[in-house]
């Protein structure tokens, strides 16, 4: 077989492939050899978007360096046909050298690294593409890749924590693309580079269209998923915000207006803004949603306190597309049934003015207690004075702690009884164990979140890595029901194998501390049912069984419910044997009835 024409005539090895003669003298093996390596790191940045931050900065820059130099010897997806080409690779180059020789590169400036170059790159590929003699298909392919460069790299700078998603559509597609098209001129393929005439051969302008109409494609499918997830995100809206003149004691109802997301056809419901102190004592509003039946009043009052929805202002659950179950309550419908209201706190600084207090214990027991006083001000509501604390996993601590604290802060609440349903009990072992969880790295950033706002002792330097913090930042920044939170689910499945994502154990030093004091108290003083499933990995049966031996030890009564099989979402659901025996309880604490004394253990 003929060797591969790679030359066109001596004036265009001058001008136009310095480089390529070299490249076509190695053996062919070597070919080969490095033509695959291009193939598999290709595919490695394409199919591992979520590798772990310290892979993230090898992959790049190698990605980076290795599309400039493919293209400086011709061998890439652009040809270097005249200075404007050369300047586009070398701006690869730069960048890969950049990001390969700053190893404490974080993903923020990352991000900044690789928009810059494609900005830059997209505009000297256009220049190229306007200037000189080429032909039409030439020119159309140059306008196709500065275009979609263009937007990968304002996608890069607009949302940072897609960079790794950015990266691994552009140069994974870019150089299998280019070691595909290597490795077959290393085999022996017709890989003829230009024509007598001096134009580029039909295979090379063949594949240099595919791959700009295949760039161009993937940056317009880019941005499409952009702005829908994005589009997706909630939206707070004027009732949240606090008015001129606001009561200056907590309890007292600030406004309300009918709500309608989500109910029962047999309920009414309003939307709540009431006052409320936070964990110091300093005043805040909380913001809640009413439910009550419509039959005649009084009605006993379920207080809701939910489970984790995110740390945002806009993960308020009055505000979400499913207000009550995206905090756990799947049975609204049921309590509707049992004649009895519902009064679901958002929290503090969920929907009202942040920050909120995830995981802070007085600060959420604050805004369910006085939720309930608000409450009873609504002038069309028939609400009793019976009431009993619901409370699942972010919310079953709440629960736990609103139990503890009802008779000092809220002594007009009295309580019937508290059903903690899979609590955050045990703080430093659940934040300890949430490394080994999938998407556990979500959690962690409320909590570092919530922690940095209220504790002035607690900041994210302290305990992530700095190359993480902006992920990590930007994480906490999401609702878990927002369609963004992919990007965050895909990140911390990455970070999940990233062994330095923290550059502290989180259980030591002042965030150690804060969590510890925000363990429920052992001392709740009223019934309590506390329910677990037996197969939950986010809050492991081990740790509850802690609490609850912490609690038995200082002599107070708990109905401890083990139910086998259940999971952490699983032990709420509508099909739960939970449910009903939940109801029976809450039915017996409204009516007055004992529960069994001291503490008792079953395993459903």
């Amino acid at each position: 077989m003929a060797a591969p024409r790679w030359d066109g005539g001596p004036a265009m090895t001058a001008r136009r492939r310095p480089f390529t003669t070299v490249v076509a003298r190695l053996p062919r093996w070597v070919r080969a050899v490095v033509a695959l390596a291009v193939l598999v790191l290709g595919v490695v940045i394409i199919t591992r978007p979520t590798t772990s931050l310290g892979v993230l900065a090898v992959l790049i820059g190698t990605g980076l360096v290795l599309a400039g130099v493919l293209d400086l010897t011709g061998l890439g997806t652009q040809a270097v046909e005249s200075g404007w080409g050369i300047a586009t690779a070398v701006v690869w180059i730069v960048a890969g050298g950049l990001v390969l020789g700053w190893p404490g590169l974080t993903v923020r400036l990352v991000a900044v690294v690789v928009g810059v170059s494609l900005v830059v790159n997209a505009v000297l590929t256009v220049a190229s593409g306007l200037r000189g003699k080429q032909t039409l298909d030439a020119r159309l392919a140059a306008l196709a890749f500065g275009a979609a460069g263009l937007v990968f790299g304002v996608l890069a700078l607009a949302w940072p924590d897609i960079t790794l998603l950015v990266t691994s559509v552009v140069f994974g597609a870019r150089l299998i693309m280019s070691g595909f098209g290597w490795f077959w001129w290393a085999l022996g393929g017709d890989r003829t580079e230009v024509t007598p005439a001096g134009e580029p051969s039909g295979w090379r302008r063949w594949r240099r269209g595919l791959a700009a109409l295949t760039a161009l494609l993937l940056a317009v499918g880019a941005a499409v998923l952009s702005a829908a997830l994005q589009r997706g995100s909630p939206v707070l809206d004027d009732f949240y915000a606090a008015p001129r003149d606001v009561p200056a004691e907590p309890g007292r109802l600030v406004r309300s207006e009918p709500f309608t997301q989500k109910v029962p056809a047999d309920a009414r419901a309003w939307r709540i803004l009431y006052t409320s102190t936070r964990a110091d004592g300093v005043a805040a509003l909380g913001s809640a949603i009413v439910v009550e039946p419509l039959t005649p009043g009084p009605h006993p009052v379920i207080d809701w306190t939910h489970g984790t929805t995110g740390f945002a202002e806009n993960c308020a659950p009055s505000i979400l597309d499913e207000p009550f179950e995206s905090g756990a309550l799947m049975v609204v419908p049921e309590l509707i049934d049992q004649g009895w209201a519902v009064v679901a706190t958002d929290y503090i600084g969920l929907g009202t003015r942040g920050p909120h207090g995830y995981l802070v214990g007085a600060e959420a027991a604050h805004g369910a207690l006085d939720a309930v006083r608000a409450a009873r001000e609504l002038p069309d509501a028939a609400l009793g004075d019976q009431t009993v604390v619901w409370g699942h996993s972010q919310g079953g601590g709440a629960a736990l702690w609103t139990g503890a604290l009802a008779g000092s802060y809220a002594p007009d609440v009295p309580l019937a009884g508290v059903a903690a349903l899979a609590p955050a009990s045990d703080l430093p072992g659940l934040v300890g164990n949430l490394s080994q969880v999938p998407g556990g790295s979500i959690f962690a950033s409320f909590v570092l979140a919530g922690y940095t706002a209220v504790y002035p002792d607690v900041n994210w330097r302290q305990y992530v890595r700095p190359g993480a913090e902006a992920v990590m930042q930007s994480m906490a920044e999401r609702c878990l029901s927002e369609p963004g939170t992919l990007v965050s689910v895909l990140h911390a499945l990455g970070m999940a194998r990233d062994p330095e994502l923290t550059s502290t154990d989180p259980t030591t030093g002042a965030l150690g501390a804060r969590l510890a004091e925000n363990v429920p108290p052992a001392a709740i003083g009223v019934p309590l049912l506390l329910a677990q499933g037996g197969a939950d990995g986010l809050v492991v049966p081990s740790a509850q069984d802690g609490y609850v031996a912490s609690v038995c030890a200082a002599g107070e009564q708990v109905d401890y419910r083990v139910y086998a099989g259940r999971d952490h979402v699983g032990l709420v659901e509508a099909d739960s044997p939970l449910i009903p025996e939940l109801i029976a309880w809450t039915t017996a604490r409204f009516a007055g009835e004992p529960p069994a004394p001291g503490c008792t253990t079953t395993q459903r």
